[in-house]
């Protein structure tokens, strides 16, 4: 369901998308380009995904985990500290199960795992009081390929067309753009990612398909409810250009969770 806040004139000021929610946390579909929370990293942005959920359900929510700004899909929030810890260490001791959609330059194996531990790559300003010598933490992603397409396009002057998958990312830790690091490690780059990705395919997308978001989605979360126990899995439905891309290429029903 859509929660919609209203300016003095009564018009539609912000939206967000709330997936879940109870008496003890709720959980939205964050969409591409919002930040979860005020970064010093991101000074002219005016819109968070923390202070949008706190006005749509009327309370203080709780982060417990994170997406990054380009990256859409669910995002949970405790409305209490108690809660809020009680999810955090279920995060930590690896209770909780994450699934990813993305799109990948190449054709992917069927199945496989990446564990590659992952150094702290630190930000100038939200980490400059950070421990700089931090060794390289274990980091371990299992992937699942979807579906494959190849197109009659010459990307890379190396190949006369180009190949890309949709895969299923789980990963089984939490490292700092994680997915994005391991799919650019095994050179299958996602789609969009500006950071860790491969441009060339990324100008391809927007020209051809105007794509102009990354092709990361965080689709499903899997928990036992922090209060009641009960399993819960949390699904979260993909936008407009996610669907056009998926509808271009006829893999609509092999994204579906």
């Amino acid at each position: 369901m859509s929660t919609e806040n209203m300016d003095i004139e009564g018009n539609t000021a912000d939206q967000i998308e709330i997936i879940y929610e109870d008496e003890y946390i709720v959980a939205i579909n964050k969409e591409a380009g919002l930040l979860v929370h005020r970064s010093w990293l991101d000074k002219g942005e005016t819109r968070f995904a923390m202070q949008l959920t706190r006005d749509a359900v009327g309370c203080h929510v709780f982060p417990v985990h994170r997406l990054d700004k380009p990256t859409s899909g669910v995002l949970l929030f405790a409305k209490s500290s108690a809660v809020a810890r009680s999810l955090t260490e279920a995060f930590t001791e690896r209770k909780v199960t994450k699934q990813y959609l993305a799109v990948v330059r190449g054709f992917m194996s069927e199945q496989g795992t990446v564990d590659y531990a992952l150094s702290f790559k630190p930000d100038a300003i939200a980490d400059k009081f950070a421990n700089l010598d931090k060794p390289a933490q274990e980091a371990v992603t299992h992937w699942q390929s979807l579906a494959q397409i190849e197109l009659p396009f010459a990307v890379s002057k190396k190949h006369a067309t180009s190949r890309y998958s949709l895969v299923r990312l789980t990963p089984e830790t939490g490292r700092k753009h994680q997915l994005r690091r391991h799919m650019r490690h095994v050179f299958h780059h996602i789609v969009g990612d500006t950071s860790h990705g491969d441009i060339r395919h990324t100008r391809f997308f927007r020209t051809h398909y105007d794509c102009t978001r990354m092709l990361l989605h965080a689709q499903t979360l899997a928990l036992s409810h922090p209060v009641t126990g009960e399993p819960l899995v949390l699904t979260a439905g993909l936008d407009d250009q996610w669907m056009s891309i998926l509808e271009e290429f006829s893999w609509v029903d092999s994204a579906k969770a």
